[in-house]
């Protein structure tokens, strides 16, 4: 487990990295790191302890093939195949994100973590931006679930504490979406807990979110749904969990999806914006 302090093995992230923070808790731009090449180990190994720390990493001017995009990806895990992806087609492991004024909707258009209906979501997400609105918009909001536990009443994380929710994928691939699951197949549904801990921070955080979860196990539908508008309401509506990355042009931002939640800001309309994203396979289920 890390806990982010740095020893002669793990020296701090910033006596390697030049680290520029977008907020005090979450959101950092790294400079002077090309993602073409391959890294080094010590070069590695900060970038992944400012990815704990920070949660959110923005590399700008990056040029990178579909190639070197996944293999950065692999510096973290197996790459992850998206429910959806047998409507995009093309190559599994990459998901074209593309917004256009013929779309009917933009992916991320909403505060959600990425994919938690699977049994073990992915632990993080790189999307790899390459062209972005020529008037502007199109920025992405990311929001801290460490300090969205922190900011809850005692009284409330007791409540919670123990409870475990629903988690569907058909509720936004099929409502949101209209994309039907492969043919004799069902989108993934699975169970998670209310409040998890981050397997290598040992943080507790809020882990329920709008796009996948549906209701809380062993309530009535009704204090279901009041618990979980309130706590996305909540997420919804306090800037002080967020940051917000304004995208350039090959730009590419990886995020510990174990401990945020993003929400695409699609006000670009009639305007385009493209990128392709890659996750990486999570490596054991959230816990409490």
């Amino acid at each position: 487990m890390s806990t982010g302090t740095p020893t002669a093995e793990h020296p701090a992230a910033d006596s390697i990295l030049d680290i520029s923070t977008l907020t005090p808790h979450i959101g950092a731009e790294i400079r002077g790191v090309d993602l073409s090449q391959p890294l080094g180990n010590d070069e590695f190994s900060a970038i992944y302890q400012a990815w704990l720390d920070w949660k959110v990493l923005v590399f700008r001017d990056q040029h990178l093939d579909r190639e070197q995009h996944k293999a950065f990806g692999r510096r973290f895990g197996s790459l992850h195949v998206h429910p959806m992806q047998h409507s995009y087609g093309g190559d599994p492991e990459i998901l074209s994100v593309k917004t256009t004024a013929k779309s009917a909707y933009t992916a991320g258009d909403g505060w959600h973590t990425d994919v938690t209906c699977d049994e073990i979501p992915p632990l993080g997400s790189m999307l790899y931006v390459t062209e972005t609105p020529e008037v502007g918009g199109g920025d992405t909001l990311y929001a801290d679930m460490y300090l969205a536990y922190d900011l809850l009443s005692d009284t409330l994380k007791e409540i919670l504490q123990g409870l475990t929710a629903i988690h569907d994928g058909a509720k936004p691939y099929m409502g949101s979406y209209k994309v039907a699951p492969p043919e004799g197949d069902e989108y993934p549904r699975n169970e998670h807990p209310v409040i998890a801990t981050h397997p290598e921070t040992g943080r507790k955080l809020l882990y329920v979110n709008s796009g996948f979860t549906t209701r809380i196990k062993g309530l009535a539908r009704w204090e279901s749904d009041l618990l979980l508008d309130g706590l996305c309401n909540f997420i919804a509506t306090t800037p002080k969990l967020t940051c917000r990355v304004r995208w350039e042009p090959n730009t590419l931002v990886f995020w510990d999806n174990r401990c945020t939640q993003h929400h695409a800001v699609w006000d670009y309309y009639p305007h385009s914006r493209y990128g392709e994203r890659v996750s990486i396979v999570g490596t054991e289920r959230p816990a409490a």
